[in-house]
């Protein structure tokens, strides 16, 4: 039988398998883990938690791309490491070291090559993980947008970190640590030349001092932690009730996010709980944690915005619904594809 357009098409690989939302997770599925499953890949997590010896070490790895290469408040740079930090830390791991791997384009400014190198510096002496090994290649014009960059991390697990969707239950608090939708939503204005009475900034940042620091003082209190990137929250949390075979319903009111921002979303069409973050986490917390976890959050500046956004209920298993401004119900689901390429 003669092959459609339409079949041929979906035998290629589009942008849209890449924006962490159904198509991504389809093209996991059918063509990566079948290949390369095992129990650690399984998990799909931010990171993977793995036995060396006697020691548990986390381990995660990611790749940038980001267009435009630098943005306000950060750079492809910054958010690589940030990036990769933070997913350790969402598996309740402390960062010991990172790879960093840079495929340059020709033609790519050396100065604007250092300015990201010292922004990768900067960032990772902050954390207090160095930057241990790497690669470079450099590959011909026309072959690569600037620069790409890939940064694998090592990491220490918390000993107080008790994670995963299977410690989630019915009651349960949702957290989201501050503002959403910051990070996508200053990309694509600055591809578009928007501007506002309020300029958009990126919240990239290391989350590893608040998350650990979480931790710490409320150990098993805190059931599972994402960092909503790719498909932002809407997409970790349609995960979170597939995995845990749990519903979840959100209060849109209480969801934290600036006047600016929604105005931006509203401006471009987009639903800020499909766009992404990168640097805020999600968490699940215990009802009888959650209040003091806020408050410790709210103590610190990466947190000052937490709130408290929903609850788990054991109603129909994956369903996330949220209860609007005015009273109705809409049901969130992840992204189909990628409304914002190359955000990360």
């Amino acid at each position: 039988m003669a092959m459609t357009a339409d079949s041929t098409k979906s035998q290629q690989i589009m942008l849209a398998h890449g924006g962490g939302g159904e198509m991504t997770a389809r093209l996991l599925a059918d063509h990566l883990l079948p290949q390369l499953a095992n129990p650690a890949l399984d998990e799909l997590g931010d990171a993977a938690v793995l036995k060396a010896g006697r020691c548990r070490v986390a381990m995660s790895t990611d790749s940038y791309v980001v267009q435009p290469l630098e943005f306000p408040g950060g750079d492809i740079g910054k958010l690589a490491v940030a990036g990769t930090l933070n997913d350790l830390a969402m598996v309740g791991a402390s960062g010991v070291a990172l790879s960093l791997g840079l495929i340059l384009e020709e033609g790519l400014p050396t100065d604007l090559l250092d300015r990201v190198v010292a922004s990768i510096r900067l960032t990772s002496s902050a954390a207090g993980v160095p930057v241990v090994t790497g690669d470079t290649k450099v590959v011909g014009r026309g072959q690569c947008d600037g620069m790409f960059i890939n940064t694998t991390g090592i990491g220490l697990p918390v000993p107080q970190a008790r994670l995963g969707a299977a410690r989630v239950r019915p009651g349960d608090k949702v957290v989201i640590s501050g503002r959403i939708a910051e990070h996508g939503l200053t990309i694509i204005s600055q591809r578009r030349g928007l501007r506002f009475d309020s300029p958009l900034h990126s919240d990239v940042a290391v989350l590893a001092p608040l998350v650990l620091g979480l931790l710490r003082q409320f150990g098993p209190g805190v059931r599972w932690l994402r960092d909503p990137t790719r498909g932002g929250v809407a997409n970790c949390l349609v995960e979170l009730a597939e995995s845990a075979h749990l519903a979840v319903e959100l209060n849109e009111e209480a969801i934290p996010i600036s006047p600016t921002t929604l105005h931006a979303a509203e401006m471009l069409g987009l639903d800020p709980l499909t766009v992404a973050n990168e640097g805020k986490f999600v968490a699940v917390v215990a009802a009888d944690k959650v209040d003091a976890a806020v408050a410790a959050c709210g103590s610190h500046p990466l947190g000052r915005h937490a709130a408290v956004v929903g609850t788990v209920t054991d109603g129909e298993p994956g369903l996330v619904e949220l209860v609007t401004r005015l009273g109705g119900r809409r049901i969130v689901q992840k992204p189909y594809g990628e409304e914002l390429p190359r955000i990360c």
